[in-house]
């Protein structure tokens, strides 16, 4: 690039390329270092071989790697380099600066050009419009999130009231059922206590068919329920009260 139509293009701009390409490549080697220095510090702490022998096997295999690395780099950017060379820094065939006594362009029809004052006017107007509408938006979302509130508040109670329902009514039939259970029961033992009263009378009188002379005050014994044990009688009255 050297004595060539570009360099002298550059040269008159004050630009220089290959200080712009001469810096990238400095600051990829600072990048490599530090890299290379941060893999040195945590290797080290984690294999905690600081100040022993192991050091010096540590920092070789990291030069090994770095030297690695390094020349892979360096290959890129040479090519990166070239690139450049041939594409970014060569101007056009027949480009020409212009000369310093051409005037320069007048920039007061670019400027009025992008100076409008009606599109301005049409562009504040959006602008309040886009304001009003983010408001109410904001406005909108807060009212959502208040019914929603109160939607799931309501559902809840309504939860709530059918959890009591069912409640109640599964109370009402295990009451139903128990005195349906006791009734039964109750009816069990009261059949039980006839029989027996029935026996009774029945064998009272065979001993006054085929025993005449028994004491007839005795025989009054077995009516009702005097002949019942008295366990089974506490046990009727017992279930007469939970009933």
């Amino acid at each position: 690039m050297e004595g060539s139509e570009s360099e002298a293009v550059f040269d008159s701009l004050n630009v220089n390329p290959q200080l712009f390409i001469n810096e990238v490549f400095n600051l990829v080697d600072d990048l490599v270092d530090d890299a290379c220095n941060h893999f040195h510090q945590q290797a080290s702490t984690s294999l905690k071989i600081e100040g022993t022998d192991r050091t010096q096997d540590l920092d070789k295999g990291i030069n090994v790697i770095r030297k690695k690395v390094q020349s892979d780099i360096d290959k890129r950017l040479a090519m990166w380099e070239q690139h450049c060379h041939n594409h970014f820094f060569q101007v056009p065939e027949g480009f020409m600066l212009p000369k310093s006594d051409e005037s320069p362009v007048d920039t007061s029809i670019c400027q009025n050009a992008i100076c409008d004052p009606d599109l301005d006017a049409q562009l504040d107007l959006l602008r309040n419009n886009l304001t009003k509408v983010g408001q109410e938006s904001a406005a909108l979302n807060r009212e959502l999130q208040s019914l929603e509130q109160q939607s799931a508040s309501n559902d809840h109670i309504s939860a709530l009231n059918e959890i009591s329902l069912l409640y109640d009514q599964n109370s009402y039939h295990e009451m139903f059922q128990e005195m349906m259970k006791t009734a039964s029961e109750l009816r069990t033992k009261i059949g039980k206590l006839k029989t027996r009263k029935i026996e009774e009378t029945e064998h009272n009188k065979a001993d006054k068919i085929y025993n005449p002379h028994r004491d007839p005050s005795m025989m009054g014994i077995g009516k009702g329920f005097s002949g019942a044990k008295l366990e089974d009688l506490q046990e009727v009255l017992v279930h007469l009260k939970n009933s």
